[in-house]
């Protein structure tokens, strides 16, 4: 697909009105969780930090044993990349590979998400919302659906976003697509990496983010984790 630069005025339906769930801002994150109804991710700030934290660190604490007791999970089948590790969430269904050096760290209504330790802004976070779709092809056409995901759901409106390319995958009977897209600002301009797929009635969003200064250097290292994303049935 051809870049093309998308105004954030532009688009008359949202990801979230096909999903039947409220809109959300990457930039802007909510302040309240009236709408935990059909957000079923977000979790209050003390379940959030109790129940999430102990969860996660049984997670990361186990994953060799994990290794050995799932042997089948899509993402531990495969060969691990060089410096980077495996996160696999069986309660949740998905799994992805980050590098070997990041942290993990908290983020608002996001499931999981780790950092770099020194570049921070580097980070990948993923979140998952109810959906009646099966397919992320359910959805409607992927360049709608992305469109929308892009200025709808992660720019804000002081950023204008670039759509570079669109990338479609399957594996294991479960359908992928990734995005990679610029936000410009009048101070700043970030560059990302986003992947979505449908499963165990969940619309997953996996986004990966750097500075664009840094993100030829980067580029490379950031699309494996996207790449790397998967879903699988709970």
């Amino acid at each position: 697909m051809a870049a093309s630069s998308l105004s954030l005025s532009w688009a008359s339906t949202t990801i979230s009105n096909k999903l039947n769930v409220p809109h959300l801002n990457e930039a802007h994150q909510p302040t309240s969780l009236s709408t935990t109804n059909t957000l079923n991710c977000i979790r209050g700030a003390t379940i959030f930090e109790e129940s999430h934290h102990n969860r996660r660190a049984l997670l990361l604490g186990f994953g060799a044993l994990t290794a050995t007791l799932f042997p089948s999970t899509s993402v531990l089948a495969q060969e691990k990349p060089k410096n980077y590790e495996a996160f696999v969430d069986l309660e949740d269904g998905y799994s992805y590979y980050y590098p070997a050096d990041w942290r993990e760290f908290e983020f608002l209504a996001h499931d999981s998400a780790f950092k770099d330790r020194y570049m921070q802004l580097h980070n990948v976070r993923v979140r998952f919302i109810p959906t009646d779709k099966k397919d992320i092809h359910d959805l409607g056409s992927m360049e709608q659906v992305i469109t929308d995901l892009v200025t709808k759901v992660y720019s804000s409106p002081n950023q204008e976003a670039t759509i570079m390319n669109i990338e479609e995958r399957s594996e294991d009977g479960k359908n992928y697509c990734t995005v990679e897209f610029r936000m410009v600002s009048r101070n700043f301009a970030v560059d990302s990496f986003a992947t979505i797929a449908i499963a165990n009635g969940r619309y997953y969003t996996m986004i990966v983010v750097a500075n664009d200064r840094r993100w030829k250097k980067y580029r490379n290292q950031l699309k494996v984790i996207a790449d790397s994303f998967k879903v699988m049935d709970i």
